[in-house]
């Protein structure tokens, strides 16, 4: 497996100059200031899958308005706008977002773009004076993201993250019982996404990009390369230029709910990550088999799995029933569940309580409310919340993306007196058997164990070229002019 090399890390990093440079947009002198029988005026950015969705769900709440669509593909846009207009109006169209937000009657922004344009774009958009709903995860690297969050407290704009289960009672519930001690005292809380992922395929040199779309916009931050996969669109998630693998796809939710029923509203001291890419040899970077492990004074793991539960099998693993969620282990009992509701069993694994939600279905509306009332304090998720559960992880890319190829035996060795670790070791050990995978000469990426400042919200480095050193050379990444914000 190809790894990160210290010289090109240097060498990108020449290349990208000084970083973040000058503003896209420019804040308005005033923000337009909504009365209560006023329509919000939304715009939704990135159409091809998730923000035809968004557009769907904000365009069908009363007193809201699809005004404007915005895709760097011209047929995405043009074919996902004569869908939507059919029975919202016909909004206006862009494929260039700097455009877009010189729109004075724009009132707030939707953001379901690839995830290196997520938090450009958000700072962008409360620049220009529009509120900003940004699907996770929020940012492509931990600097960004907090930047964001700096971003909409000077400019006073509201900022939500997609982050759904937020807004669903029955995890609300769920926790709340937890924390009221019911099963004593939380010792573990497990993160899972086990969640099918295919080959994306392998090309032999660079491949044309599809006449309708223009490329120079849809990389925008991101370096300007030649495409080396089969498709543009959805298979940027497995590239780390643009994408952040499933761990900060759909894991973004469920690291969410496990920092949540923690109540950490801060990064934890320290990560480690192991995995590799498995099953396959394709153009993809990003590992599809990955256990993080995160040190707050409650531990926090997680695991990603992309492969089935078997070879020729298309069902997934679970653990105690779980295959997209969380794992919540106290002293008499856990709670299995997610998004959606789930069981309390005590400790027998036996169930005794049921609590049932609806998947956070009024994350939408509650946005457009607090937009209404001007009163972030009604946010479900505000971005501060979306910053530090995407930031997790980040934190766990960066270990792995400064790990080292090491045997399956090593790995085991090295975990093989920690309370949790050595659990996850074995049973990663045992999927990859299951998928026909041989230990004997199979390696895996173990990376180090990076101590982190989370007031400063940088990794720890005692001399320079250590792997703390390295690893705040990832929390930001180096943007591509003129697709840049100003540092604050």
């Amino acid at each position: 497996m190809s790894q990160l090399s210290r010289r090109s890390f240097l060498q990108a990093a020449a290349a990208g100059g000084a970083g973040i440079l000058l503003s896209g947009v420019h804040t308005p002198a005033h923000a337009k200031i909504l009365g209560a029988n006023d329509d919000i005026r939304i715009a939704v950015a990135g159409l091809n899958s998730r923000g035809f969705f968004l557009a769907e769900r904000f365009a069908s709440l009363p007193g809201v308005r699809l005004a404007a669509l915005c895709d760097p593909d011209e047929e995405i846009l043009q074919r996902q706008a004569m869908q939507l207009q059919e029975r919202f109006g016909k909004p206006e169209l862009y494929t260039d977002i700097r455009k877009l937000l010189e729109d004075k009657d724009i009132d707030a922004l939707a953001i379901a773009t690839p995830n290196h344009w997520h938090s450009l774009m958000a700072v962008w958009a409360v620049q220009a004076g529009k509120d900003v709903y940004v699907e996770k995860p929020v940012s492509h690297n931990i600097r960004e993201g907090r930047q964001l969050v700096e971003a909409a407290r000077q400019h006073r704009r509201l900022v939500q993250a997609g982050l759904q289960s937020r807004s669903d009672a029955g995890v609300k519930q769920v926790f709340e019982y937890l924390w009221d001690g019911h099963l004593g005292k939380i010792k573990l809380v497990r993160g899972f996404c086990y969640k099918r992922r295919d080959t994306i395929g392998r090309v032999d040199g660079p491949q044309p990009i599809p006449a309708t779309v223009d490329y120079d916009l849809w990389s925008g931050p991101a370096p300007l390369t030649p495409l080396r996969r089969k498709s543009l669109h959805y298979d940027w998630h497995w590239v780390w230029e643009t994408g952040n693998g499933d761990i900060n796809n759909q894991g973004t939710h469920e690291l969410d709910m496990c920092r949540w029923v923690l109540r950490q509203n801060k990064l934890p001291k320290s990560v480690m990550s192991f995995g590799g890419r498995f099953g396959y040899r394709d153009d993809g970077a990003t590992p599809n088999t990955q256990v993080a492990y995160f040190d707050y004074d409650t531990p926090m793991l997680f695991e990603v799995r992309g492969l089935p539960r078997s070879a020729n099998d298309t069902t997934m693993d679970v653990y105690r029933g779980v295959r997209i969620g969380i794992v919540v282990e106290c002293e008499d009992g856990y709670f299995a569940g997610g998004s959606g509701g789930g069981w309390i069993y005590d400790r027998d694994g036996q169930r005794i309580k049921q609590f049932v939600g609806d998947g956070g279905d009024g994350h939408y509306a509650n946005f457009i409310e607090a937009v209404r009332n001007r009163n972030e304090k009604q946010l479900n998720a505000p971005i501060l919340e979306g910053h530090l559960s995407t930031a997790l992880g980040h934190m766990a890319n960066i270990s792995y993306r400064l790990g080292h190829s090491v045997s399956q035996d090593a790995l085991r060795q090295t975990w093989a007196e920690h309370e949790y670790l050595a659990d996850s070791v074995q049973r990663f050990q045992e999927h990859l058997s299951a998928n026909s995978v041989e230990l004997t000469g199979t390696e895996v990426v173990s990376g180090p164990t990076l101590a982190f400042n989370p007031k400063k919200e940088r990794f720890k480095s005692e001399t320079s070229y250590d792997a703390g050193y390295w690893a705040n050379h990832l929390v930001k990444d180096q943007y591509r002019t003129p697709y840049c914000f100003q540092e604050m």
